[in-house]
């Protein structure tokens, strides 16, 4: 048997795990999924997974797989796509999902920057709020903020770290008082984020430590340009990513409210339905990002500064999925 066929045939299986959901993914019959893991741990003399009628989970020895064993598939599609881009220029259409505030934003200059190096490549938003079907929606990728991804089904890589900050409109704070310290929020008219915040709980870091705060007020969304524009109108304390305010905050039509209290930091993810909807166009597409968007802050405008590499004629390599 193919040794890299039968890793992806056991990623697929850890992944998800679940024989019969890998043999689904990869067209396969389920006894040929367990043959390409049994031919493996014998070839490499080690159980990789523990099975019972119920469940599948992974060894010690089938961890450290995954870890080595992706990075080994992800290579070796990266030298065959390097190799292929020698003849043929990637183009055609990529289908990228994205919350909205954030395609506004930030994905606006990412791909009128991306355009200028790849003009046979068209980029197409579509609205995410983070519970969009990939394939039902016909995405090839698209961006998830939160602050961990637990769907492991999916492909998905970090492209950065995002701060949040709570804000509110000076009007709002001369009517109602700057809190003092994070329980002072509960007594606050708070706009909540349904999605990050389902139970209403806000999770700060303070100088004492972690502080978990329930909060409440007139206006909760589950997308975050209303209750950016509630806060704007002065109704209000509300949690945003740094990039979303940082234009109010300089200008003073917001202001930071318990500066040392950092909220919940989020992660900035690009997600795939899976390893092999990867195309080399959004291949290419997602080196752009992580050269993008691989610093490890956001600047006072709110939006990453632009890699110096991504002026050159070598963008689409300043950065690999790994």
């Amino acid at each position: 048997m193919d040794l890299l066929r039968c890793i992806e045939v056991f990623i697929e299986v850890a992944e998800g795990s679940s024989f019969t959901r890998a043999a689904q993914r990869l067209g396969m019959a389920k006894g040929n999924v367990t043959k390409h893991v049994a031919w493996l741990e014998e070839q490499l003399g080690v159980q990789l997974l523990r099975r019972t009628t119920k469940s599948v989970s992974l060894t010690e020895s089938g961890s450290l797989l995954i870890e080595s064993g992706t990075e080994l598939l992800e290579r070796t599609e990266q030298i065959r796509d390097e190799v292929k881009m020698l003849a043929v220029s990637p183009k055609g259409m990529i289908k990228v999902g994205a919350p909205p505030a954030f395609a506004a934003l930030q994905m606006i200059p990412v791909v009128a920057a991306f355009s200028k190096l790849h003009p046979d490549i068209n980029v197409a938003l579509a609205l995410d709020d983070g519970r969009a079907d990939l394939v039902q929606e016909g995405l090839d990728l698209t961006i998830r903020i939160r602050p961990a991804l637990g769907d492991t089904s999916q492909v998905a890589r970090k492209l950065a770290d995002v701060r949040q900050v709570l804000v509110a409109s000076p009007d709002y704070l001369s009517r109602h008082g700057h809190p003092t310290c994070a329980q002072d929020l509960a007594s606050h008219a708070c706009m909540v984020h349904s999605l990050k915040s389902p139970t209403n709980y806000w999770e700060l870091s303070g100088p004492f430590g972690s502080t978990s705060v329930r909060v409440k007020g007139n206006i909760r969304a589950d997308f975050g340009e209303p209750l950016h524009y509630a806060a704007l109108s002065g109704m209000g304390i509300s949690m945003h990513p740094v990039y979303m305010v940082a234009p109010d905050i300089t200008s003073g039509r917001l202001q930071v409210v318990l500066p040392d209290h950092v909220p919940q930091q989020l992660g900035l993810y690009v997600v795939f339905a899976s390893r092999k909807s990867i195309t080399l166009r959004s291949r290419t597409f997602v080196n752009f990002l992580q050269a993008w968007f691989g610093r490890a802050d956001w600047d006072e405008t709110g939006a990453p500064a632009m890699p110096l590499a991504l002026h050159g004629s070598q963008a689409e390599s300043a950065a690999c999925i790994k």
